[in-house]
């Protein structure tokens, strides 16, 4: 398989008469297991067969790969980058708010920029898609709990975030949880502890940071999230962001009008790209 091809894999498994189960998030509750079935399957399998199943990327329109995880949860001033060029103390615990699941979009849907919104800022984050049920998980164990990653843009109008001084409603519009191009799963990327991350607005490039600049790892995260909270199979975590945010820009802050086009690229996943309308 070339990396411009995407495999339908309920009807390539049906082929080879094994079930898999109709949905992504069916997929992810049933486990592990259904990867290394899944991963049998294909080494059996004829480059032919494959290929009769397959189709090109640009034929076909990619949805988020997980549209109604029971939660989002994401965290703040999680980058030590991020934290200093606005003059922020580092947190000694996770700073965590939620995003409602009616704000997820897939790669190259729209930001809906609203009227009254006048400070629309991009922040390109690793989310951690959440394989199964958990609490009260140790650090060293979080490992086993995760089912993949993901690239999510957490999408925030800054002076409804400012004017409240709390971040649920300034980050909770419909669209402002674009997310995707695809679940990279965790056997695939094992090591997430210095990705490189970039984000452009338009063809000017305004994050360049990697996650070795995060204050939390994704095992530290999941640990302290579940002492506070039931985690579930498809919960996604959006583990923060790097420096290079628009409101952080000095002298003037440079936030997103209508016609820009975000672009966030993640080593080992690969780019979302969604417009401003």
């Amino acid at each position: 398989m070339s990396d411009d091809q995407i495999v339908c894999l309920c009807s390539f498994a049906k082929s080879s008469k094994v079930g898999l189960p109709p949905s992504l998030e069916e997929f992810v509750e049933l486990g592990a297991g259904q990867i290394q079935k899944l991963d049998r399957l294909l080494k059996r399998a004829s480059r032919h067969n494959i290929e009769r199943f397959s189709c090109s990327v640009e034929s076909v329109s990619l949805l988020a790969p997980i549209k109604s995880p029971r939660k989002i949860v994401c965290l703040g001033l999680n980058y030590r980058d991020h934290a200093a060029e606005q003059n922020a103390v580092v947190p000694d615990e996770p700073v965590i708010f939620m995003k409602p699941a009616t704000a997820i979009v897939g790669p190259n849907e729209e930001i809906i920029k609203p009227g009254f919104v006048s400070q629309l800022d991009y922040e390109a984050e690793l989310a951690i898609v959440v394989g199964k049920r958990v609490k009260n998980v140790s650090a060293a164990d979080a490992r086993s709990c995760i089912f993949g990653y993901t690239i999510l843009n957490d999408v925030s109008a800054r002076d409804i975030q400012f004017k409240d001084k709390q971040w649920t409603r300034g980050k909770s519009f419909d669209t402002f949880a674009p997310m995707g191009p695809c679940i990279v799963t965790e056997d695939q990327l094992r090591d997430t502890s210095d990705l490189s991350m970039h984000t452009w607005v338009n063809e000017e490039l305004r994050q360049k940071s990697s996650t070795k600049n995060m204050v939390f790892n994704v095992y530290d995260i999941i640990h302290h999230i579940s002492r506070v909270m039931t985690l579930e199979p498809c919960d996604i975590i959006s583990t923060g962001t790097p420096a290079g945010v628009g409101f952080a820009f000095k002298p003037k802050p440079k936030f997103l009008n209508k016609g820009d086009v975000v672009r966030i690229e993640i080593e080992g996943i690969g780019i979302l790209g969604n417009r401003i309308a």
